[in-house]
């Protein structure tokens, strides 16, 4: 990705002449093809704090080519991709960047430096692909004398491969689409599609328990994982036993699956594959308002139907044609209501059936079916509705997201608390305020809000304002700080509230015996 945008110039979406439109009835936004982008070489960056003697060393350890303090280099890992980060880009100011960026190419070498950096007392900052939107790859320094940022983008092998018990071992540093290239010549998936699939890494899916957006089917990635290898200061241990299920006291990849990088680093992770799907079967319904939907998604996630995918939209949402990335601010064709999509994958016979059981519960419920083509649109642009952050920003409009999760009792509570608190929290225009349930379980789901306001004089006091408020309304309405955002810096200051006194003492004994000196991604999580 560029340093400043979602994906690349190349996958930029400028904004649409319906998009224009919305923005100018709903904001009094008037859009114009403008970017307010600061050319990389002019942005101004910390100045680095390694001593000569420190960047040899580091040098001797991985290679000279292997570490660098060039200046698209730090640029590229001093922020992640939520709307603070971006909007950073687009002041003047001077972005905290790491003193050096470290690419090692063995656990060996990982390990090495971890040592290293301790005696140093240098931070340590994990980087994958880089698609945090909570803080958790901006590099703190805090009380150490420097921190760099260590890529793990070396680690990108297919280890192996059992086509017996269908797992396979995956390197850390492989993206989503490369993951899925390799096992599909196995004949293979690992069927995880976040979205931010096209950057996003395996080790990054691990260390902040990703949720995809087929995790109705295939299930979150942290219950995909059979093992990992995580390098701590201390030593690289190999967290996974030898059968699929144990009794053997706590299960320790529970602790450093959403670690986020602050107890070691993950170079490998083994999981459980499928075979590739021989066909996909499409369906969307509509319901009459969000509370029958959300009704019948219950349903659904109840008597265990089995969809792959499953997504209900509120009205907001559906009318804005949010989910079908290309026709965004058109007006929807279909029935006025909340917008269910549906995915089935599987054998024929397999999938046909699903879909038939699932159809029959949605429609017993009082959906209406839409046919195939909303949901085929969907899948189709699927991955592409974050880039038009990037030129809603240029023309000064707030575009952001937050999921959280709760009990299916108290979802549609939670949702009016959330949208509440936006709604007084960015006074500066009318507000847009879409959201959808996606990630099912039976006792419950993630909900899913997108945010689009007008930008004030001061757009950073602005959005924490709003994005204090409805922390603090997730906390006090019975929902999850992050299904599957993470906690970075963004969120920390709420963990407390949701895991207790006690069981924050519990993380930070674990660190103080994996990283007694601290390096590891200090400010984040806990």
């Amino acid at each position: 990705m560029e340093h400043n945008l979602w994906g690349t110039a190349e996958e930029g979406k400028p904004l649409s002449n319906s998009v224009k439109k919305l923005l100018g009835l709903l904001l009094g936004a008037k859009p114009t093809d403008a970017a307010s982008r600061i050319p990389a070489a002019q942005i101004k960056l910390s100045e680095p704090r390694l001593t000569d003697g420190q960047l040899h060393a580091l040098e001797n350890i991985v290679g000279a080519d292997y570490v660098s303090q060039d200046h698209e280099q730090r640029l590229r890992r001093s922020h992640g991709k939520s709307y603070p980060d971006l909007l950073d880009w687009r002041t003047d100011k001077v972005i905290a960047a790491p003193d050096a960026v470290i690419a090692p190419g063995t656990e060996a070498e990982v390990l090495e430096v971890l040592q290293y950096c301790s005696r140093e007392r240098i931070a340590v900052v994990t980087f994958g692909g880089g698609s945090s939107v909570v803080g958790g790859v901006n590099p703190v320094r805090g009380e150490f004398a420097a921190v760099i940022s260590l890529d793990v983008n070396r680690f990108t092998q297919l280890e192996d491969v059992d086509m017996v018990s269908a797992l396979a071992t995956l390197g850390a540093g492989l993206t989503g689409p490369a993951a899925e290239l390799l096992l599909g010549e196995h004949g293979l998936q690992l069927g995880h599609y976040p979205q931010s699939f096209p950057y996003a890494t395996i080790g990054g899916y691990a260390a902040a328990r990703s949720s995809g957006q087929s995790s109705s089917g295939y299930g979150r990635f942290d219950s995909m994982v059979r093992a990992l290898t995580v390098v701590t200061p201390q030593g690289i241990m190999e967290i996974g036993g030898p059968a699929p299920a144990s009794a053997t006291g706590p299960d320790l990849r529970q602790l450093f699956l959403g670690s986020e990088g602050t107890l070691g680093v993950i170079t490998r992770v083994r999981v459980r594959i499928h075979p590739i799907p021989e066909v996909k079967r499409y369906e969307a319904f509509s319901f009459r308002d969000f509370k029958a939907g959300v009704a019948a998604v219950r349903a659904v996630a109840q008597q265990g139907t089995g969809p792959t995918v499953i997504r209900l939209s509120d009205d907001i949402e559906s009318s804005i044609n949010l989910s079908s990335t290309d026709k965004i601010g058109e007006t929807n064709k279909g029935d006025s209501g909340c917008t269910c999509i549906t995915m089935f994958e599987g054998s024929p016979e397999h999938a046909k059936s699903r879909h038939a059981e699932t159809r029959a519960v949605l429609l017993a419920h009082g959906a209406k079916s839409l046919g195939e083509e909303p949901a085929r649109q969907w899948e189709q642009g699927r991955f592409g509705a974050p880039m038009l952050r990037d030129a809603l920003l240029d023309n000064h409009v707030i575009c952001e997201t937050l999921e959280t999760a709760t009990d299916w009792s108290n979802i549609l509570k939670l949702r009016a608390a959330v949208v509440e608190a936006l709604g007084v929290n960015l006074p500066t225009s009318p507000s847009i305020v879409m959201c959808h349930v996606s990630h099912i379980y039976p006792e419950g789901a993630s909900l899913y809000f997108t945010i689009i306001s007008g930008q004030s004089a001061a757009p950073h006091e602005q959005w924490w304002k709003a994005k204090a408020a409805t922390c603090r309304a997730i906390v006090t309405h019975g929902g999850t700080i992050s299904h599957h955002h993470g906690v970075g810096t963004d969120h920390r200051p709420y963990l407390e509230s949701e895991i207790g006194s006690l069981g924050i003492k519990l993380l930070q004994a674990a660190k103080d015996t994996l990283d007694p000196v601290g390096i590891m991604n200090p400010g984040k999580l806990f």
